[in-house]
């Protein structure tokens, strides 16, 4: 498989997102959209609604859904769901069972401290990969950069 390329723009613009929606202390999610050469082109944010009931939480309503169905082109395909958390970057149970992206290849990407992680680039986030129905876990170094990797 070829590695998700992620423009620098791209990141900034999940950042900016994140930490707008931080300063409320809310989660934020968006979509990492790509064409066949696994540039990431941009990202959708659908509509969502976040809370803190007992732990916070970020949820795509079904408007959003419909926005992800409309917002998509002929040539592209979601490759990666990138969302925040409020402290360390992990995958919770609710993250592994979320049914947003589910093909084998599919990526999740897990932002710390309500998006100031991606401040640093990739590296202080949480990448895992779906392999035979499971979420694998790409720790930072060589391997995860033939996965997913920041271009400039």
């Amino acid at each position: 498989m070829t590695a998700l390329l992620l423009p620098v723009f791209v990141l900034e613009e999940v950042r900016r997102w994140m930490e707008e929606a931080g300063v409320v202390g809310a989660e934020a999610t968006g979509f990492i959209v790509t064409g066949d050469d696994r540039v990431a082109r941009h990202v959708i944010f659908p509509d969502q609604r976040a809370g803190r009931s007992p732990a916070c939480w970020v949820q795509v309503t079904e408007r959003g859904k419909a926005e992800l169905a409309a917002s998509i082109g002929a040539d592209e395909t979601y490759a990666a769901r990138i969302h925040s958390h409020p402290g360390y970057a992990f995958h919770s149970a609710v993250d592994d069972r979320n049914p947003a992206l589910r093909f084998e290849g599919a990526l999740s990407i897990v932002v710390p401290y309500y998006g100031l992680g991606l401040r640093a680039g990739l590296h202080p986030c949480a990448v895992f990969v779906r392999r035979a129905r499971r979420w694998v876990e790409l720790r930072p170094g060589p391997h995860r950069d033939e996965v997913v990797r920041v271009i400039h």
